[in-house]
C-alpha cells in the first residue's frame, strides 16, 4: 500500500479525471501564494529582495518572515498580516473540488475516509520497517525536511509513499548522491525518471522544465541532494564532529546503492513526479 496526494488518489479511483485533477491543483495553488509573492503584490518587496530571503531559506531552515525581519526588510506587523492573508485565501484540495462542481460533499466525505485509511496502512509499514533500525531517527528527520524543504524550493508538496525494495529501484534511473566522510559516515541519494528530474530542475531554477536538458536537470538533482544532506549532518551529527561532504556524484544507480547494508530505500511522492529517497549510515 502507498500513501497518495488526495488528487492522485482520486485519479486513481477513477474519481476525477485528469482535466479536473489539473483545474483543481491550479485552483489550490492560485489559493495558496508565497509569502514573498504577496510582499511582492503588496509593493512590501521587490523581486530581488524576496529572492534574497528565498536563497537564505535554501540554507537555513528558518520562516521566510523570520528571515525579512531579520534583514530589516519587513516588520513583524507587516508578517502577520502577511500570514493572515496567505491562511484566509489557502482552500483544501477537497473544498475546492466541490467548488468546481466536480464532487458533492458526501462523496467528498467518503473518499477522504477511504484515503486516510490508505495513508495510515502505509505509514503503518513504514514504522514497523523502522521499529528498532539504526537509521530510523535519520529516516524520520529526513521525511520530514523533505516535507518543509520542498514546498521551499520547488513550490511542490512531498510527503512519504511507500516502502521500496532494490527490484523497483529500476523506476529510478536518475540517482544523485552525496556521501558525508566522518566518525559516523552518511550517504543521502535522490533518484527519480528523467522527466521527473526536469521538473525539478525547472521549479529549482525558475524556468519551463522543457528548457532543461538532461544535463541540466541531474546538475539540478545534484544540487537539490546537496542541500537535503545539509540538513541532515546538521539534524544527525554532533556538532563538534568532524566532517568532510563529497561533491555529488552520478555513477552509481539507486539499485546499486540499496544493495549495500544498512541502506533505507523510500519512494516519495511530490506533485512534480515521484522520487526516491535511500538513507546509508
Amino acid at each position: 500500500m502507498a500513501a497518495k496526494f488526495f488528487g492522485q488518489f482520486l485519479l486513481e479511483r477513477g474519481v476525477i479525471d485528469a482535466t479536473q485533477l489539473l483545474a483543481a491543483l491550479e485552483a489550490q495553488r492560485a489559493s495558496n501564494p508565497m509569502l514573498g509573492e504577496l510582499a511582492q503584490a503588496q509593493g512590501l518587496l521587490s523581486a530581488a529582495q524576496a529572492q534574497e530571503i528565498n536563497t537564505r531559506q535554501r540554507r537555513e531552515d528558518r520562516r521566510f518572515g523570520d528571515i525579512a525581519q531579520e534583514l530589516g526588510l519587513l516588520t513583524a506587523a507587516q508578517v502577520d498580516l502577511l500570514l493572515e492573508q496567505q491562511k484566509a485565501r489557502r482552500k483544501l484540495f477537497g473544498e475546492i473540488l466541490v467548488e468546481q462542481g466536480t464532487l458533492d460533499r458526501a462523496t467528498l466525505e467518503a473518499e477522504l475516509s477511504a484515503h486516510q485509511a490508505d495513508r495510515a496502512e502505509a505509514l503503518s509499514a513504514l514504522e514497523d520497517r523502522l521499529d528498532g533500525h539504526p537509521l530510523r531517527a535519520m529516516a524520520e528527520g529526513t521525511i520530514a525536511t523533505c516535507t518543509r524543504l520542498f514546498p521551499r524550493l520547488l513550490r511542490t508538496q512531498a510527503q512519504f509513499s511507500a516502502l521500496l525494495c532494490r527490484e523497483t529501484l529500476e523506476a529510478y534511473p536518475v540517482c544523485a548522491w552525496v556521501r558525508v566522510e566522518a566518525e559516523r559516515p552518511l550517504a543521502v541519494a535522490l533518484a527519480c525518471d528523467m522527466d521527473t528530474a526536469a521538473a525539478f530542475a525547472g521549479a529549482f531554477l525558475s524556468i519551463p522544465s522543457t528548457a532543461c536538458d538532461e544535463a541540466l536537470a541531474r546538475d539540478a538533482l545534484g544540487e537539490l541532494v546537496n542541500v537535503l544532506m545539509g540538513y541532515v549532518v546538521k539534524d544527525t551529527l554532533p556538532e563538534d564532529m568532524a566532517y568532510r561532504a563529497r561533491p555529488p556524484s552520478f555513477v552509481r544507480s539507486a539499485e546499486e546503492l540499496a544493495a549495500e547494508p544498512n541502506t533505507v530505500a523510500l519512494a516519495m511522492g511530490s506533485q512534480l513526479g515521484p522520487f526516491a529517497l535511500l538513507l546509508q549510515g
